[in-house]
Parts: C-alpha cells; sequence; structure tokens
C-alpha cells in the first residue's frame, strides 16, 4: 500500500490542471493554446528524456506508462504544456519589460517552489544530478522558447489592402 500520497498528488495534479483548463482556457482562443500545447510537448519529451536517461532526474512512482517511459507522463505531458498554453494566451504583450519579467520570474518560480517540495517531500521525483537552479533555468527557457514559438506561429499576416497595392495593381 505504498505511494498512497504521491498516487492521491498525481490525481490531484489531473483534476486541478483540467479545472485550471476549463476556467481559463477561452474556447475562441483553443485553436491558439493547442499548438502551444503540442510544441510544449515535444520539447518537455525531447529534454525530459534527455534528463531522466542520463540519471539526473529519476521519477519513483508513476502512474501512467510505467513501463514505456521513465519520465513522468502527468507532469511531461499534460501539467507542464498546459500551464505553457496558459501562459502564453495570458502573456503580457503590450506591458513594459519589467512586467513581463516578472510574468516569467512568478510561473517560472511557482513551478520550481512546487516541484522542490514534491521532490523534497515525495517519491514522485528524485533529483540525482540537478538542482532547483536547473528546474527554474529550464522552466524559464523553455517558457521562452514556446514564447518564441507563439509569435512566429501566429504571425499577423500582412494587410490585404497591402499587398494588392504591392503586388496586383502594378
Amino acid at each position: 500500500m505504498g505511494y498512497k500520497i504521491e498516487k492521491r498528488i498525481e490525481i490531484s495534479t489531473w483534476v486541478i490542471t483540467s479545472i485550471l483548463l476549463l476556467l481559463f482556457l477561452p474556447r475562441k482562443r483553443l485553436r491558439e493554446a493547442v499548438p502551444l500545447f503540442l510544441f510544449k510537448q515535444f520539447m518537455t519529451w525531447f529534454f525530459g528524456l534527455m534528463v531522466v536517461e542520463t540519471g539526473k532526474i529519476k521519477y519513483p512512482f508513476r502512474l501512467f506508462f510505467k513501463n514505456a517511459t521513465k519520465s513522468s507522463f502527468t507532469f511531461e505531458y499534460f501539467v507542464y504544456p498546459s500551464l505553457c498554453a496558459l501562459f502564453n494566451l495570458y502573456y503580457p504583450e503590450n506591458r513594459n519589460r519589467g512586467i513581463k519579467f516578472l510574468y516569467y520570474f512568478a510561473n517560472t518560480s511557482l513551478l520550481t517552489v512546487l516541484e522542490f517540495f514534491i521532490e523534497k517531500y515525495t517519491k514522485l521525483i528524485t533529483y540525482n544530478k540537478w538542482g532547483w537552479y536547473w528546474s527554474f533555468s529550464s522552466i524559464w527557457v523553455t517558457y521562452y522558447i514556446s514564447r518564441v514559438f507563439h509569435n512566429w506561429f501566429f504571425k499577423v499576416p500582412a494587410d490585404n489592402k497591402e499587398i494588392n497595392e504591392k503586388y496586383v495593381n502594378r
């Protein structure tokens, strides 16, 4: 009957993340959230497996796919991509750099602090050759990369009037 608290935390994480998505993911922005979610899954698949396979992090208890992968399906493929999609949807685009920095810092810090306590008090994650500062850095960098992807993927097309004047009406 071991891992009772771990099982509760993992199930609670699924429920809380699902509720966050239902409450804060506007239906009209779903088309914007899905590519961000999938892009973040791609990044966490690559970096997460690299960290786990090199032995830097270990996930002793996993609720899903225990024999398929050594990484945490819950965190790497659902929670982290979901939070990243919400991060990008609510990014303070028209605010000053200080506010943007605080937005990155607050989001990254929240995840890092939660991971730190989960690592310290449960068997959901174990740091071998890892530290909270690596988590903080990697979360910040992947949030930044996802923001760059968002800006590239959702580029506003040129005004049709400009296109017509420039190319069609010569």
